[in-house]
Order: C-alpha cells, then sequence, then structure tokens
C-alpha cells in the first residue's frame, strides 16, 4: 500500500511508519524537523520518502504533496492524520492564547487542509482509507483540557462527519481516541520542554505506548474494506473517565 503519515519525527507517527515500511508498504512522511525525517529515512530506506513542511500551511501543504510523484500521489491507499499537539494545562483563564491558536492551527486546521487534499484522490479511484488519532480528551473534559480537548472533540465529530459524506464511495474512515500514552514527546511538547514535569505524568503507571497504537493501525488497514472501524476508544487498564467533582463551598 501507499500510505501517507503526518507527523512521523516522534511518538505514534514514528512507531507507525516504521511497523508499515517493515511491513512492506510504502510510507510518505510528513514532519517539520529535516533532521529527524533524515534519520528516519537513513533507518528505513528507500520505501520511506520523508516531506518537510508544515500541515497548517495549506500552501505548503499543496507545494509538499505536489513534489510527489503523480502515480504516488493519485495512487494513495492510507491517509493516516496522526500530527498534532497539546501546549500547556493551565486553565482556561489563564492560559496562553497564543499555545490555544498553535493547538487549533495544527490539530484542526492542518488535519483539515491535508485531508481535504487527498479525499478527491480517493474519491476518483473509489477507494481509500482515512485514519484520525484523536483522543479521549475530545470526549471528557479534564482540568486544563480546553483547546486541547476541544480540538480533539472536532477531530472526532469530523471523522463522523467524513463517514457520512463519503457513503457510497468505498473510502472508509476510522478514528482512534488514545487515553494515557507514555514514551513519546506529548508531554514534554505540553509542558515547554519541562522533561522533569513531564516525566512524572507517567511515573508508576502501566501507559499505552506508540508501538501499541502502531499495533492497532496495523490490524485496522488488515481488515478486509467492506469493514468499517468507527471508533477505537482506547485508555490503559490503570486510567477512567470516572470521577465528576463537585466544589463545596
Amino acid at each position: 500500500m501507499n500510505i501517507l503519515i503526518t507527523g512521523v519525527s516522534a511518538g505514534f507517527g514514528k512507531a507507525i511508519a516504521t511497523d508499515l515500511v517493515e511491513q512492506g508498504h510504502t510510507i510518505i512522511g510528513t514532519g517539520r524537523r529535516q533532521h529527524k525525517l533524515d534519520e528516519l529515512k537513513t533507518k528505513l530506506g528507500d520505501n520511506f520518502i520523508p516531506l518537510c513542511f508544515d500541515i497548517s500551511d495549506i500552501s505548503a501543504t499543496k507545494t509538499a504533496l505536489q513534489s510527489l510523484p503523480a502515480d504516488l500521489l493519485n495512487n494513495l491507499d492510507v491517509l493516516i492524520n496522526n500530527a498534532g499537539l497539546a501546549l500547556g494545562l493551565d486553565s482556561a483563564d489563564k492560559a496562553d492564547i497564543t499555545d490555544w491558536q498553535t493547538m487549533i492551527n495544527t490539530n484542526t486546521l492542518g488535519l483539515v487542509n491535508i485531508t481535504r487534499e487527498i479525499l478527491p484522490v480517493m474519491v476518483a479511484k473509489n477507494d481509500g482509507f482515512v485514519i484520525n488519532i484523536s483522543s479521549i480528551a475530545g470526549n471528557y473534559p479534564y482540568f486544563g483540557g480546553n483547546v486541547y480537548g476541544a480540538t480533539k472533540a472536532f477531530v472526532t465529530q469530523f471523522s463522523l462527519n467524513l463517514r457520512a459524506d463519503l457513503v457510497g464511495k468505498n473510502v472508509r474512515v476510522t478514528n482512534i481516541e488514545p487515553g494515557l500514552c507514555g514514551g513519546t514527546e506529548f508531554s514534554n511538547v505540553r509542558f515547554h520542554g519541562d522533561d522533569e514535569r513531564a516525566k512524572k505524568v507517567y511515573e508508576n503507571v502501566d501507559y499505552i505506548t506508540p508501538q501499541d497504537i502502531a499495533n492497532m493501525v496495523s490490524w485496522l488497514i488488515s481488515q478486509p474494506k467492506h469493514i468499517n472501524i468507527n471508533r477505537l476508544e482506547v485508555m490503559p487498564t490503570a486510567q477512567t473517565f470516572a470521577g465528576l467533582t463537585v466544589h463545596k463551598g
């Protein structure tokens, strides 16, 4: 298969790309850090094609995709919208507005940009698969989740609406909604490089790993084409959504 994955520089994207190349697929991997893409190219070889650009920039997205060979671009089988980030964990009244804007631009606008470019290709060949990486933050609010949770709720709802629009076009859509995941740069980015604070998030927890998510993606694309898995919500056993808070004055 020809598979486009956004955000392959680290975490989920890197694990997914590595697994799928090893399985014999051709991977187009996007990211903003050229040196990270170069490292993956060295590791994965000719079946990995790096594209360095910011998906929140629609012009850069178009230019990068148009740089691909036409026979590859017009024969994409799977789009995995993985690129995304969380910034800050302050309450909404104290949050940094630039953090909010960055999350909106990457998690929603960037995902929409690249999806809109690829969907016509899949519809034209009457075959394709879009896998979006959302989060349980889009389903269950938590303190400090504010805009990050809202962007992931957007991804979840967008995925459902894609399914509605793509009926009869043989293009599948799955939304993966992970809970607490370690072994990524997620919390390091959220806490603006405070590695010690990030480390504490995962202490004494048997969390979800990037490999776990990569395994799910491999399973999804191996399913028969007449089957569409709408949503996969996954948490570590140690995590739950229970526990409504009541403040008593």
